[in-house]
This record gives structure tokens, sequence and C-alpha cells, in this order.
């Protein structure tokens, strides 16, 4: 497994390698929204995107943590929050039992692993927890898939996915429209012989390409 502090500065460096025009990475990196759609808090954001380390945070408190952001960011069409007896029915539990775990923090934390300890291993897989992870996860998300209890840099990194997706798309567009603007810049300095002779490739290759598609229709 990638350690996730690797895979996110991978991330940053090919997001800074695809700005151009004088672009620089705050104008494309929204904190606010990353931290929406992370779960990792704006200020840890701001700490994680110049290479700094999140603050040791307990396994047990993330999750819980993440639970109220979810409520609080992922809301009904009518702007109100998913009820605890609505998150909690999905997945067979009690509303007291969600509601509680999420108010009573500072006796999780009592019998929680230290922060060292929490960082280097995941929730366990059994045990009322993992299952309230597993079902709040579904209700959000469809299906279970760590979110909750991801680490901050594993995180943030796949939020940055659909950014760097979008660099992508943006640098290979500029790469096309620079190659033809040459392309025609060059054409337009041919003699005209020599351009006759580009004109005629050009139109057998597209009477080529036509006979083609019509075997294969």
């Amino acid at each position: 497994m990638r350690d996730p502090r690797q895979s996110l500065a991978e991330t940053l460096r090919h997001i800074d390698s695809l700005l151009v025009d004088g672009r620089n990475r705050h104008e494309v990196i929204d904190v606010p929204q990353l931290s929406v759609t992370s779960g990792v808090p704006q200020d840890v954001v701001e700490m994680l995107l110049t290479g700094r380390q999140a603050p040791a945070e307990d396994i047990t408190d993330r999750i819980v943590r993440r639970i109220a952001h979810l409520r609080e960011t992922r809301r009904r069409p009518d702007g109100s929050r998913h009820s605890y007896d609505e998150i909690a029915s999905s997945f067979g539990a009690t509303r007291a039992s969600l509601s509680n775990l999420l108010s009573d923090r500072r006796n999780l934390r009592r019998t929680a692993q230290t922060p060292r300890e929490t960082r280097q291993r995941p929730a366990r897989s059994g045990g009322p927890l993992a299952s309230t992870q597993a079902g709040v996860e579904r209700f959000f998300f469809g299906e279970p898939n760590g979110w909750l209890s991801a680490e901050p840099e594993s995180a943030l990194n796949e939020a940055l996915q659909p950014v760097l997706t979008e660099l992508r798309t943006a640098a290979g567009q500029h790469a096309y429209h620079a190659s033809r603007a040459l392309a025609l810049r060059t054409a337009a300095t041919l003699p005209d012989d020599e351009w006759e002779l580009v004109e005629r490739f050009i139109n057998t290759l597209v009477r080529q390409v036509r006979e083609e598609r019509g075997q294969g229709g």
C-alpha cells in the first residue's frame, strides 16, 4: 500500500505541472469545497496543501466527526438534515445508538487507542463502530467505502482527483489547439506546388477513410 502522504504529494506535483499561463494552485483549488468533499477540516486541508502533516486524530473521534459532517453537508433536497432515525433505520440500528455515538465523544476518547497507534491502524472490522461506519457510508454513498475512517491525506488526495482530471483535459485541449495553430501557420508558408501535394494527400486520405467506413457499415 502506498504511503498516503506520498500519494498526496504526487497529486499536487501533477497539478502544479499542469498549470499554464501563469496560473497558480490557489486559482484551481477550492479549499472550502475540498473540505466538504473530503471531510477534512479547512485548516487541516490548508496544512496538507503546504506539505505539513495533519494533526494526530483518534480514529474513533474521526469517524464520529465525519458522521456529523455528512449530516451537515449532505442534506435533503429541501435543505434539512437527515434525521438520526432515517440514517440508523437504513442499517437496522436505533436512533439512540447513533445519536449517543455522536454526542458521547468524551467517553469514546477514553476507550480509544492513543493517537499514534490510531493513525497507523484502520478501524476494526468487527464491533458496533465498524457496523455503524459501514451503515452510514452505505446511506450517504450507496456502499461502504472507508470514507469515514480514511486518513486526511488519503481523503484529500481523493477529493483532488476531479481537479487533476479537469487540468489534464484542459492541458490536452491546449496542446491540440497549439499544434493546430502551428500546422496552419506552417501550411500558409508552403509554396503552391508543395501545397498542392499536401492537398492531394489529404483528399486521398479522406477518400480512403470514407471507403473503409463504407465497408465497415
